[in-house]
């Protein structure tokens, strides 16, 4: 056992790491909110955007909700430990602390590799979901196509003409949710491209989705990356507190 001076000297310096710990853990708790709610806003805003592009990706939401309620709980599991002073405790928090560091650094990484690959991928399944659109099948392409064109003011994929390709258009004509204002888009204007340019977005969703797109990931990439590095000044203060309190044998009172 070390000396009692020794222990008076290094008590200050435990109570000093205690204080630091505690306060990131309380940051790596709200952390841990901020990726709930990403992943919140993410599921009600680009599930729209993912349905178009692959089955998978509708997944990314809740591995963010997920994450962010993990984090919550060892976040307070975090100032458990350190309140405590249990070396082991410490241990296993500075262990989840170097696991959750990976994940987000892969999930960041992930991110920023399809920022670019749906850019590659989504001009094919937004025109497949265009030829195939039917407003009364209900089914999600057409839905999300009609989503689309209304929130971001588009009509097609390049353009409105590329509706005369699809068999909707020789039934009904262009999708009334490219219309400007809806009153003034009769079913006989709509069956003339001629006609249905002055009634109608001209400009294509292709471009203007993949802004979105790109903007949105790279937003959750970011963040992502940002708490990821955070996470290595827990991993140290931890590792410091329970090597102090396990070489001086430092008992909390």
């Amino acid at each position: 056992m070390s000396p009692p001076s020794r222990r008076l000297q290094t008590k200050p310096v435990i109570t000093c790491l205690k204080t630091f710990l505690i306060s990131y853990s309380l940051i790596f708790w709200f952390t841990g909110v901020i990726l709930l709610a990403v992943g919140v806003w993410g599921k009600l805003n680009l599930e729209t955007y993912f349905s178009l592009a692959s089955e998978e990706s509708t997944n990314a939401p809740y591995v963010l909700i997920g994450t962010g309620a993990i984090i919550v709980i060892f976040g307070l599991f975090g100032c458990f430990a350190t309140c405590r002073g249990s070396p082991w405790m410490l241990k296993l928090y500075a262990m989840f602390l170097t696991l959750v560091f990976l994940a987000e650094l892969v999930a960041g990484i992930s991110g920023f590799i399809f920022r670019h690959e749906i850019k590659a991928n989504l001009g094919d399944a937004f025109t497949k979901a265009v030829m195939s659109y039917n407003s009364t099948d209900g089914t999600s392409s057409s839905t999300a196509v009609d989503v689309i064109q209304k929130t971001l003011h588009c009509c097609g994929v390049k353009n409105y003409t590329d509706w005369g390709k699809t068999e909707y258009f020789s039934e009904k004509g262009i999708p009334t949710s490219c219309c400007r204002d809806i009153a003034n888009c009769l079913p006989d204007i709509l069956k003339d491209l001629k006609q249905a340019e002055a009634e109608v977005y001209l400009e294509g969703c292709f471009a203007k989705v993949t802004v979105v797109m790109e903007g949105n990931l790279g937003i959750i990439a970011g963040i992502s990356f940002g708490i990821a590095f955070f996470q290595l000044i827990g991993i140290f203060l931890a590792c410091c507190l329970s090597r102090y309190i396990t070489n001086n044998q430092y008992e909390m009172v």
